[in-house]
């Protein structure tokens, strides 16, 4: 089953070191979590999936690592400074501050009072002082989205890779909002990381390839664990959109606490490069150069055959990592019944997921001669590459296995005084408990073959 628990999954993040409260003992921060030995592991193999389904398996996709800091000119121009808000409102009785878009009722969640202030719009940006005087005039923000430093680039990757229109620019990278009221775990917090990607292409295409980013979002997902029947598109009406959006579709999984959106894939028409370039308004379809105080750079491309200039539309397909994260946990859990009536708790991630790939385990942890040979089998296994192997010496088989299926470890790999006299070891299957007995020889070949 999967687990509509949200308790259960903080339980067990916290239990086995995936996620912790940070700055915890001094009471926490609030909206801002700290991945332990095992979710930090989880997180970059989610973010490592998506590079390579966006830059290796693809030529027309670039990378990018850009700054968190963020000029104001550029969030300015985007339209964060005056549009990226929330309403906030404050009870008058109990002094609860909560989002008026979030609760409809007219009344304190609180503690039900409606005797509430005005809805006022609240900047969700940090705002830091840069240089060594906080005057108030220098002053940059924390980005609250990693896209705009993907358009203040797009020229200088577009002049450094040869690129054509359409082509993409991704990025994996940590944003900022002062969120009024985060929880839900890790699905709505103050610092988090985004995987996003910027795809250009002509005007007149635009709803062709916003389709087609669609479904290759969608099955993406699936691909990495998620159940279709948790997964749902939603057509955002336009009462709803951003105020760059032509169109957008979420996707929408059910959390533990409900419906919720997971990705969304927007279609940002000209609105950002245009925001970027010398006054779009002025734009002319030639060479000619447009005039604007703030920026002297045209965020444009010529069309190959007419030699006409154009400001590319943007399809942006915009993942949280986090929620991904919450996503995939949530997915994965499992608690099944055994025959001696005990329970068992599975996490059972996709193997390329998982945050540890094979747990090796020597019977006896104080004898040498078992020992040494697991830390060998492990070694072997560790140098191709696949993801971290780790030596489980703890001596207690059964208790072993418990807590590798409670980690989302794919095999466990025992090995024993048979293993001395013959060369085989004991791999047992997360999923079935099945256990077979393989020879070292073969036991690379085995080990990949979960990865296939």
């Amino acid at each position: 089953m999967v687990s509509k628990n949200m308790e259960e999954l903080v339980s067990l993040c916290k239990r086995r070191g995936f996620i912790f409260q940070s700055n915890e003992i001094y009471g926490g921060l609030q909206g801002i979590y700290d991945y332990g030995p095992l979710g930090v592991e989880l997180k970059n193999n989610l973010k490592l999936s998506w590079w390579k389904s966006m830059i290796y398996e693809r030529d027309d996709v670039e990378g990018l690592d850009a700054s968190i800091l963020t000029g104001k000119q550029v969030l300015k121009h985007s339209g964060h400074e005056d549009t990226f808000s929330d309403p906030l409102v404050d009870c008058k009785s109990c002094n609860h501050r909560f989002r008026a878009d979030h609760h409809n009722d007219n009344k304190c969640p609180q503690c039900g009072s409606i005797d509430l202030t005005d809805p006022r719009p609240f900047n969700l940006m940090f705002k830091t002082a840069v240089g060594p005087v906080d005057d108030g005039s220098n002053y940059a923000y924390l980005r609250p989205e990693t896209a705009q430093q993907i358009f203040t680039n797009f020229k200088n990757i577009l002049d450094s890779t040869n690129k054509v229109v359409p082509f993409g620019i991704a990025q994996i990278g940590k944003a900022f909002r002062n969120e009024v009221t985060p929880g839900k775990f890790i699905f709505r917090v103050r610092e988090f990381e985004q995987m996003e990607l910027e795809f250009f292409v002509e005007p007149g295409k635009d709803e062709t390839w916003h389709d087609y980013w669609v479904a290759q979002r969608y099955d993406w997902w699936v691909h990495q664990g998620i159940d279709p029947s948790n997964l749902k598109k939603l057509n955002v009406e336009n009462s709803d959109l951003s105020h760059y959006s032509k169109a957008t579709v979420d996707l929408m999984y059910e959390f533990p606490h409900g419906l919720e959106e997971l990705e969304g894939i927007a279609n940002r028409t000209d609105f950002d490069l245009g925001s970027h370039t010398k006054n779009q308004s002025d734009f002319k379809i030639s060479a000619e150069v447009m005039e604007n105080k703030d920026s002297t750079t045209k965020l444009a491309v010529q069309n190959s055959e007419s030699k006409d200039w154009f400001i590319p539309y943007v399809i942006e397909p915009s993942a949280g990592v986090d929620r991904g994260v919450l996503a995939l946990l949530n997915e994965a859990y499992r608690e099944e019944k055994l025959e001696n009536d005990n329970t068992r708790i599975v996490l059972a991630l996709k193997p390329h997921l998982s945050p540890v790939k094979a747990a090796i385990i020597p019977l006896k942890r104080n004898n040498e001669e078992l020992v040494n040979k697991a830390r060998n089998i492990k070694k072997d296994l560790q140098s191709l590459g696949l993801g971290r192997v780790i030596l489980e010496n703890s001596g207690n088989i059964g208790k072993g296995y418990r807590r590798h299926d409670e980690i989302g470890t794919p095999i466990c790999i025992t090995v024993d005084f048979e293993t001395l006299e013959d060369e085989t070891v004991t791999i047992r299957n997360r999923d079935t408990m099945q256990q077979k007995r393989v020879s070292i020889k073969e036991l690379i070949a085995e080990y990949q073959k979960i990865f296939e």
